[in-house]
């Protein structure tokens, strides 16, 4: 009965003997070792702004130099903090599953995948994750992960079908991804938006939600914008976007004469260029930060029921209020500031009302 893994033996009081039984989980077997110890990986802002892995072992000062090379040719910081906090994801299951790096191969990471799966992680969290494993193990070792195929004799040249003469250059190695499912994202609809609008009492906080609403900005690009990128001789706006990409947008005037209330009445005098900046408390004058922007969002969605109104729902709002007016795809492509036309054809989706009324 002791080494049984799931039986449990009980002596009562009056000397009677009952067995109950429990989940294999519950109780571990004996004939297992004890959990090695897990090392403790962490991703954390350095000294100099940048996000380091730390932690003990080989694994993480090859990290750091992969986070200073990808540094150094000039990737975002918030692309180096994504990669930062994968490469801690990736050394934890590493450290579980008792592996080393030059032994992961594709099918080393498809059973990373389940793993992620079980623990609930989103397609695209899972593809972005993958992504980085793969530029950190060919940071390393130089090569892609080992592709070990199904047959085992040798494939030869490929050579086209019918004559059989031509050789055919070989396919692209298609890298392993997890399928992401296509979700529809309904925008606001005009009773929405009005309830919103309705709950905001500041200047500055109606300036952000209409440079979403009426401009279509990322929340990281309004909270990078800066005094000087307001002009207000030719109404115009520059924006940085992904990857340090700048563009010019028009501003419109409504939106303008709403800026020049808040810079006027309302923000406070500060050596800080940045044109959002806190109004109150300890951090008065300061930019405005990620989580104080989820926050001014976080409250109005309480306070009037919209649980849908986040700050990327208004971004969307946008791109379909666009296609309703009917401006042409490479000019909205450049407005919302993406690199492929494929990106923005997401972003435009209708909603079952402009369906229904075709």
């Amino acid at each position: 009965l002791h080494r049984h893994p799931v039986a449990r033996m009980t002596i009562s009081t009056s000397g009677d003997v009952y067995l109950s039984a429990h989940p294999p989980w519950r109780i571990p077997s004996p004939m297992k070792s004890a959990s090695p110890k897990v090392a403790t990986y962490a991703a954390r802002a350095a000294s100099s702004g940048l996000f380091v892995v730390q932690g003990t072992g080989v694994l993480v000062a090859q990290a750091n130099v992969f986070l200073s090379t990808v540094t150094l040719r000039g990737f975002s910081a918030c692309t180096v903090r994504a990669y930062a906090f994968d490469l801690v994801v990736f050394f934890r299951w590493l450290q579980l599953s008792a592996l080393k790096l030059p032994a992961v191969s594709e099918t080393v990471l498809l059973e990373y995948i389940c793993t992620q799966r079980e623990q609930g992680a989103k397609p695209r969290s899972i593809n972005r994750r993958l992504s980085t494993c793969r530029l950190f193990i060919r940071h390393v070792t130089g090569q892609e992960p080992e592709r070990r195929t199904a047959s085992g004799y040798y494939r030869g040249r490929g050579r086209d079908r019918n004559l059989g003469i031509q050789v055919l250059r070989p396919r692209r190695r298609v890298a392993l991804r997890v399928k992401v499912p296509r979700t529809l994202i309904e925008p606001l609809s005009q009773s929405q938006v009005r309830q919103f609008l309705r709950s905001v009492r500041r200047y500055r906080d109606l300036a952000i939600v209409y440079l979403m609403l009426l401009c279509g900005l990322r929340s990281r690009e309004v909270l990078l914008l800066q005094l000087e990128d307001v002009s207000t001789e030719d109404l115009r706006l520059r924006v940085r976007g992904k990857g340090d990409k700048e563009r010019t947008i028009p501003l419109p005037e409504m939106l303008h004469r709403l800026l020049a209330r808040y810079v006027e009445l309302e923000r406070p005098e500060s050596n800080s260029p940045a044109l959002f900046v806190v109004l109150k408390g300890r951090q008065r004058g300061q930019r405005i930060t990620a989580a104080g922007l989820r926050s001014l969002f976080r409250y109005r969605r309480r306070a009037t029921g919209l649980q849908d109104a986040n700050a990327h729902r208004f971004r969307h709002t946008f791109g379909t209020d666009m296609a309703r007016a009917g401006v042409r795809l490479p000019i909205l492509q450049r407005m919302m500031g993406h690199a492929q036309a494929e990106t923005t054809l997401q972003y435009i989706n209708l909603a079952m009302t402009d369906v229904a009324e075709e």
